[in-house]
């Protein structure tokens, strides 16, 4: 049977006695033109035979993209794309991690994980329009963002299959750089790695190297974003609209703008740094040091707003969910009906979270010197003892009476507690 390669159908395909057999598999690779997945590019197509659509997503990482481009095409790529999403990733990802104070831990502001997802839906997204059956990453088998990508893929298309070509090639470093080598792809990579880093807008994630011991000190020259070159005492001031960042010192910008802005300002007195050890989902507990000064200002710029915009309860429930949502996210559950219901609780919460914050900035060190809000519940008339005009003193002995007439019955018939 004679095959004639198709003219006016797709690239891949091809037309057998009037019918279309697709010739070749398409995939789509998260590509960051770094080693592995730059030797994946051709991994997937020598290896496994797929034509291989090399995916990389801007979410402010930074870099030279017509380079990437090239390596990616060098190593053999059918096509190459670069989405810019900074935008896409401030305003519906990054601006939901505010609204939550998001700290997995109660410490990590979820650099890399809040990232994960806006790549894997343009992922889906360019399977779709390029036909490809598949989709690819580049993440090991120890990490949490093989988690994350694959959880977010299947609930964004659970008919895509997902190939992980480093969790399946069984390569060390040395082994990759040598494929590289074989098939002439290019790579600026040595054999002796030093550490990993993986950067966006929000922040900038650094493992590996010395690090992985806990006990080690963190080189001086991993740092970029916390290098500190002030110490005068600086005032800043963010305001906030129904909890969404709108200005900085009077100046509306897009919240994009706002976290650039602050990652320069809050960085250059040294503040926004994280060293860690945390529990991955995997299973294992994994040193991490990151950057993060927009991150950590304006976390703290916003919860210490909602202290005087939220009632009571609804303020102490909203601490407990948005632990439980940073956790989610940090488990790459961004698409899950859990977190969705969440995100539903904790932007109802923000109706009336609108004022200004100030921040004091020096000597590596960043706090909260004032806060106000038009719609404060912080009442100075009920708040002063110089003034009783409001608060009734003598309500207060039967309440307390109340309060603890639980604990009075249980010592009555129990007997007190030593």
């Amino acid at each position: 049977m004679e095959c004639l390669e198709g003219k006016s159908e797709p690239a891949g395909t091809a037309i057998c006695d009037g019918v279309i057999e697709l010739t070749n598999k398409r995939v789509v690779l998260a590509y960051s033109g770094g080693l592995d997945t730059s030797v994946a590019v051709k991994w997937l197509s020598v290896e496994l035979g797929y034509e291989v659509v090399a995916l990389s997503v801007d979410v402010g990482q930074g870099g030279d993209f017509d380079e990437l481009k090239k390596r990616a095409m060098d190593a053999g790529a059918y096509a190459v794309e670069v989405v810019d999403a900074k935008d896409e990733f401030a305003e519906n990802f990054v601006q939901d991690a505010i609204i939550a104070n998001a700290l997995y831990e109660g410490k990590y502001p979820l650099v890399s994980s809040l990232s994960r997802p806006v790549i894997a839906r343009h992922l889906v997204d360019a399977a779709t329009r390029y036909e490809a059956t598949a989709v690819a990453h580049g993440c090991t088998g120890k990490g949490n963002d093989q988690v994350r990508f694959e959880v977010s893929i299947r609930a964004l298309n659970p008919s895509l299959e997902i190939v992980a070509p480093v969790r399946t090639w069984g390569f060390s470093r040395e082994d990759s750089i040598d494929y590289a080598e074989k098939h002439d792809v290019k790579i600026n990579a040595t054999k002796q790695k030093l550490y990993s880093i993986d950067q966006n807008l929000w922040g900038r994630a650094i493992e590996c190297g010395e690090m992985e011991d806990p006990w080690a000190s963190p080189p001086v020259g991993v740092y970029e974003m916390t290098i500190p070159t002030r110490t005068d005492r600086t005032e800043v001031i963010v305001s906030f609209e129904a909890g969404k960042p709108v200005s900085v010192d009077g100046n509306r910008m897009s919240l994009a703008e706002i976290i650039g802005h602050l990652n320069l300002l809050v960085g250059s007195f040294g503040v926004g740094r994280i060293d860690m050890v945390e529990n991955r989902r995997v299973g294992i507990k994994s040193r991490e040091v990151y950057e993060a000064p927009a991150a950590i200002a304006l976390i703290a710029a916003h919860s210490d707003l909602e202290d005087i915009c939220l009632e009571r309860e609804l303020a102490h429930e909203k601490r407990r969910i948005q632990n439980e949502w940073a956790r989610l996210v940090y488990d790459g559950m961004w698409f899950s009906p859990l977190k969705q219901s969440y995100d539903a609780f904790l932007k109802h919460s923000q109706k009336f979270v609108t004022g200004d914050v100030r921040l004091i900035l020096e000597g590596n060190s960043l706090h909260v010197e004032g806060r106000r809000s038009p719609n404060s519940l912080y009442d100075y008339s009920l708040a002063t003892y110089d003034s009783a005009d409001l608060f009734r003193h003598a309500d207060a002995e039967g309440f307390v009476r109340i309060f603890g007439l639980g604990v009075q019955t249980w010592a009555a018939k129990q007997g007190t507690l030593s």
